[in-house]
């Protein structure tokens, strides 16, 4: 099974608008660091979120390997934060994978709107996206959840600052159709 990822950047998008049950389009084990759930300090997201971990099964906790410094080094970071936590997760996730190899499947994801983040993820062999790449893999996986629901979602999260360019909401909202 693939592990996943997410960041505080979607938790916010997600939780601001009460749609994070949409993460759950997502084959593999969802994980959130401690570092990057103490990230989510707004509400009602910091609400959405302690209600989505009590009622998912989501990896919780500290991310405690021995990448600490290669994650560091490859944000190019000063110290330790949820961003190197993420990297560190996902270092440790492609380690793991390498010395076991269980399935086909991508072994790791991250779900983030870090561009930095997400480039340095992709780089390590990471599958990545964002919080509009949620809303579209719902549309696309859940037979309940249709394009014109996952058009009004986009409109919300964009309603509360996490604004889009023309091209980007040509990519979200259009592939939902």
């Amino acid at each position: 099974m693939s592990r996943v990822f997410v960041d505080a950047t979607t938790l916010v998008a997600l939780g601001q608008v009460g749609e994070l049950q949409l993460l759950d389009s997502f084959e593999g084990a969802l994980s959130v660091p401690d570092a990057v759930r103490a990230a989510v300090t707004v509400e009602p997201a910091r609400t959405n979120l302690d209600r989505f971990l009590d009622d998912h099964e989501v990896v919780v906790g500290p991310v405690d390997t021995d990448w600490h410094a290669e994650a560091i080094q490859a944000l190019g970071a000063a110290e330790r934060t949820s961003d190197t936590e993420l990297i560190e997760g996902v270092l440790a996730t492609i380690e793991e994978r390498r010395a076991a190899p269980t399935s086909d499947a991508p072994p790791v994801g991250l779900i983030s709107d870090d561009r930095r983040l997400r480039t340095v993820a992709e780089g390590l062999g990471a599958t990545v996206t964002g919080t509009f790449g949620v809303v579209v893999r719902a549309a696309a996986v859940d037979r309940y959840f249709s394009a014109s629901q996952a058009k009004r979602v986009v409109r919300r999260i964009d309603s509360h600052g996490m604004h889009l360019t023309g091209e980007m909401r040509e990519q979200a909202v259009g592939a939902t159709e």
